[in-house]
């Protein structure tokens, strides 16, 4: 039975990637056959002719997953706006019965999977052909449990608050944070981390400084935030 994790975000930029970089490598340092997915990625760039989206050659490259990057995600697009609105210029919707399809082609291969979204929690990816998708619709079509990545700095704990807010809301379980870009001099920051927790009631599961290489997380606690699915 396969096991993964959808990692969502306060917001665009937050640190999505670089965590889940950071989880998969670590799965793969502990010597478990971890995968990653992406739903839906918008930016990609052209290489040789051949788009390449970023964010799935970043993990491969920091996790060490062997694979063509593309095949990691089941839409691509060069436009660099929300998902939804690429798809419409691009002419591609996207469709929830490929990226399910897509990610049952990912269970085969790995034992955990780490699967990333797009943008924040509230990212539509279709929103104009009668199938009125946004990413909470696809946690609960993969039957994912999700970590949020925070950041800790000036106007996260409000970020971090009304994120939970909403993915409890959508009937969506979140096993906690991970706070990215953590300073822990910073008194500001360290207070940040506190009131999140207390105003959430959810766990900070580790936090992650800039640049960092290595998840600060024990074995069992990682394998805990990975639900059957």
């Amino acid at each position: 039975m396969t096991k993964g994790i959808f990692v969502t975000a306060t917001g665009t930029d937050v640190g999505k990637t670089f965590v889940s970089a950071l989880l998969v490598k670590k799965m793969k340092d502990f010597g478990y056959n971890c995968g990653y997915f992406k739903p839906a990625l918008s930016g990609a760039y052209k290489k040789d002719g051949e788009l390449i989206p970023g964010d799935c050659e970043y993990v491969l490259k920091t996790a060490g997953l062997k694979g063509n990057p593309s095949n990691f995600a089941s839409y691509i697009f060069e436009t660099a706006v929300s998902p939804h609105l690429a798809s419409q210029i691009e002419n591609n919707p996207i469709k929830l019965s490929k990226i399910k399809q897509d990610f049952e082609k990912m269970k085969s291969k790995y034992d955990y999977i780490v699967v990333e979204g797009a943008g924040g929690i509230v990212c539509p990816f279709n929103l104009t052909d009668g199938e009125k998708l946004i990413l909470p619709d696809v946690i609960k079509a993969l039957n994912l449990d999700v970590i949020i990545v925070a950041s800790s700095s000036l106007g996260s704990i409000n970020s971090a608050v009304l994120t939970s807010e909403y993915i409890k809301n959508c009937g969506i379980y979140a096993k906690g944070f991970i706070l990215n870009n953590y300073n822990e001099n910073d008194f500001m920051e360290k207070d940040n981390k506190e009131q999140i927790e207390n105003l959430s009631g959810l766990e900070i599961l580790t936090d992650v400084k800039k640049d960092d290489k290595d998840l600060k997380i024990a074995e069992n606690k990682l394998l805990s935030l990975f639900k059957e699915i």
